[in-house]
């Protein structure tokens, strides 16, 4: 299963059909926000759930995936406006609302957001059953219940708790992202939550490690950004080496909170191999 090439034709679908009746810089902002994507890491891991548990569907599948990474995507867009990180830079290259103004990024980071459930809608025709419970999953993950709405509003409190901070603006699409894939295949998806938050802490963990050492040309983003806006910051609570220690823990509860499906070798080597993935090659050397 190509999940890669399966999420992407997904989301080339949902941003031309949104283009067909779309003022044109709304449209292309759109696309721009979208592609050239990240790693996909969320909805690759949503797809890796589902075809670990056996999943039969996998328009579904990854219509789920791809609204997960819908989400992302209006989170990053909204996340980089200057009422928030005021960034100029996202993945290698040049903020959306740099090039777009900042009043369409606010539209095209909404506009995402609902995409997400239209793609959901028509992906999940076949299994009408199971629409319900992928719908809950994926409104939790983007609202103010925990979600990344709240994540993002924990940055405008006076005192921030870190552990739901954390939870909210990163965790919450992880533990999305695998109980997505786990009610895409139709089986009990309460018991994925806990791999996808811890799977989110440590890529968390990482991009904490990332923004305190990296290299902004090599990251596609600027650093330094926890120290200069305040923000809570694995390395600042537990030191560089501190922090690398808790992001290898972090992993292994993730593969030791696997529970019991068809392909859960395979799933738990691909989850450490894509872990693996989540610090720079001179960094992740500290961390060897």
């Amino acid at each position: 299963m190509d999940a890669l090439d399966s999420i992407n034709r997904m989301l080339e679908a949902a941003i031309a059909d949104a283009a067909k009746d779309s003022p044109p810089r709304l449209a292309e902002a759109l696309r721009y926000a979208v592609f050239p994507g990240g790693a996909r890491l969320r909805p690759k891991l949503c797809m890796s759930v589902g075809w670990a548990c056996g999943a039969q569907d996998l328009k579904l599948l990854a219509g789920a995936g791809a609204a997960i990474e819908l989400l992302h995507c209006a989170s990053l867009v909204h996340d980089d406006l200057p009422c928030f990180d005021d960034a100029d830079t996202r993945r290698g290259k040049i903020a959306l609302h740099r090039v777009f103004g900042d009043q369409i990024g606010v539209l095209a980071g909404d506009s995402l957001i609902v995409m997400a459930f239209d793609v959901l809608a028509v992906a999940s025709q076949s299994e009408p059953g199971r629409l319900a419970p992928l719908t809950r999953i994926v409104s939790r993950a983007g609202g103010a219940a925990g979600g990344i709405a709240a994540g993002q509003a924990w940055e405008c409190e006076p005192q921030i708790d870190t552990s739901r901070y954390h939870c909210a603006k990163t965790g919450s699409l992880f533990s999305a992202a695998t109980m997505a894939g786990a009610a895409a295949a139709g089986v009990p998806y309460e018991p994925w939550r806990r791999v996808g938050l811890m799977i989110g802490e440590a890529y968390q963990v990482a991009d904490d490690i990332c923004d305190a050492v990296g290299d902004a040309e090599q990251l596609g983003k600027p650093v330094g950004r926890d120290a200069a806006l305040a923000r809570p910051s694995a390395c600042q609570e537990l030191g560089l080496e501190g922090a690398i220690a808790r992001l290898k823990y972090l992993v292994q509860q993730a593969i030791d909170a696997v529970p019991d499906c068809p392909r859960r070798v395979e799933l738990t080597a691909q989850i450490r191999k894509e872990a693996s993935r989540f610090l720079p090659e001179h960094i992740a050397r500290l961390a060897a």
